[in-house]
């Protein structure tokens, strides 16, 4: 729990502003909000402009395409329904996702896609929480014909930008024509289990995705300016998202702001990668599960939900090929990541490898986001920028956001 002590180190900070200005002076990340909450105290910092070539400065309540960064928030909405009862971590999911009942299974995860033996077990819910199901995206290994098939059968939109494009009933059903590439409960695989999850809690609620997680998480919370889209008079607060060309360095707009996949509702609310949000909401949420599931005097989540989500849940076996995933896919996201373990929807760090302890929870995004939550310092950091991962710019400042926020502690 810390020692009580809350400060953060005015000169801490002041270094931690002079590391992020100095990125964006570079040129290579047009702007960045920054906040750092560690109990009373919030600290805020707004840099830059909302596009590369100018325009309005970045502001607190900028809003930002949170990517993967929506995994531990989204998976919210599944454990309200486990506190309920409505569902349990060991149910099969057929009855609620009858597409993926009958399983058969790849000999070898990147084999032949009729080279399959029959699932041993039927999917749980454990498997989606813990992405263990079977079904995954493996970005190292793009060629495979597993990966060529979720691309070729438009399960995921293929240059990157890997959101379902389809209602989520469509999307089931094309999930269902594929193999699933390991065994339920085997190995830890990225990103799908999470999707699915989403479309979990609206056929167990009845609603769509996105109108559960407002009533149960994110008006609870306040955070309203979080969503899957952002609304047409909010869409103003929304920079362009970049991907920089690898080799020049230019500032491509990889989604632009009005007319873009984030200015109307999309047809698929992904669980994996769809939030919209601001360094406010996020830090909202991110300080109840520091606070055991509680806002104020209003319980979210219960304490054993908060902490199955935000404990480490893989097997040292899982965890070794995890880290395997970690190390191969450096070379894409430049070195985030590798922590050793997986809560629900975020990982948990299970070594010390960094600046950052044991305990600490979170997860990254590829639009060049990363929040993070510690229970031994009672610290938020959240850094979100407008700069995707084509590039190692944004995870650079990432690293070193954390590097030096690490140092602004005292006592």
């Amino acid at each position: 729990m810390g020692n009580g002590n809350d400060n953060l180190s005015g000169a801490g900070l002041r270094r931690l502003r002079e590391v992020l200005e100095a990125h964006v002076e570079s040129k290579k990340i047009p702007g960045l909000v920054a906040l750092v909450g560690r109990g009373g105290d919030t600290h805020v910092e707004a840099i830059g402009a909302m596009l590369h070539d100018g325009g309005a400065p970045m502001r607190r309540d900028t809003i930002f395409r949170m990517a993967s960064t929506t995994k531990p928030v989204a998976v919210a909405a599944t454990m309200v329904l486990l506190d309920e009862c409505r569902l349990r971590l060991d149910d099969a999911i057929d009855p609620w996702l009858p597409e993926l009942a009958d399983r058969r299974v790849l000999k070898r995860y990147d084999g032949p896609l009729d080279d399959t033996v029959p699932a041993r077990r039927p999917i749980t819910v454990r498997d989606l929480l813990t992405s263990t199901c079977g079904l995954g995206l493996d970005m190292t290994a793009t060629g495979s014909p597993m990966m060529t098939a979720y691309f070729e059968r438009k399960v995921y939109g293929e240059n990157g930008w890997l959101l379902p494009a389809v209602e989520p009933d469509e999307w089931m059903r094309r999930l269902g024509t594929l193999p699933l590439m390991d065994q339920p409960g085997e190995r830890w695989l990225y990103n799908v289990s999470d999707d699915v999850l989403g479309v979990l809690v609206a056929r167990v609620t009845g609603r769509p995705f996105e109108t559960f997680l407002r009533e149960r998480i994110f008006e609870p919370l306040g955070m309203k300016d979080t969503g899957f889209h952002v609304p047409a008079d909010k869409i103003h607060r929304l920079p362009p998202l970049y991907a920089p060309d690898p080799r020049t360095g230019e500032f491509t707009v990889a989604d632009p702001a009005e007319g873009g996949h984030h200015s109307k509702p999309p047809a698929f609310q992904s669980g994996g990668g769809g939030l919209d949000s601001t360094v406010d909401d996020y830090h909202a949420y991110f300080r109840m599960l520091l606070n055991h599931g509680m806002h104020g005097t209003e319980r979210i989540l219960s304490r054993p939900a908060v902490q199955l989500m935000t404990t480490n849940r893989l097997t040292p076996e899982q965890q070794a090929a995890r880290e395997a995933w970690a190390r191969r896919v450096v070379h894409l996201s430049y070195g985030q990541g590798q922590t050793g373990g997986w809560g629900f929807g975020m990982t948990v760090r299970t070594y010390r490898g960094d600046y950052a302890p044991i305990g600490q929870f979170g997860w990254d995004g590829g639009a060049g986001t990363t929040t993070y939550a510690d229970p031994h310092n009672q610290l938020v950091g959240i850094l979100l920028t407008q700069t995707g991962m084509s590039t190692p710019d944004s995870a650079r400042v990432m690293q070193d956001f954390w590097t030096t926020l690490y140092q602004a502690i005292d006592g």
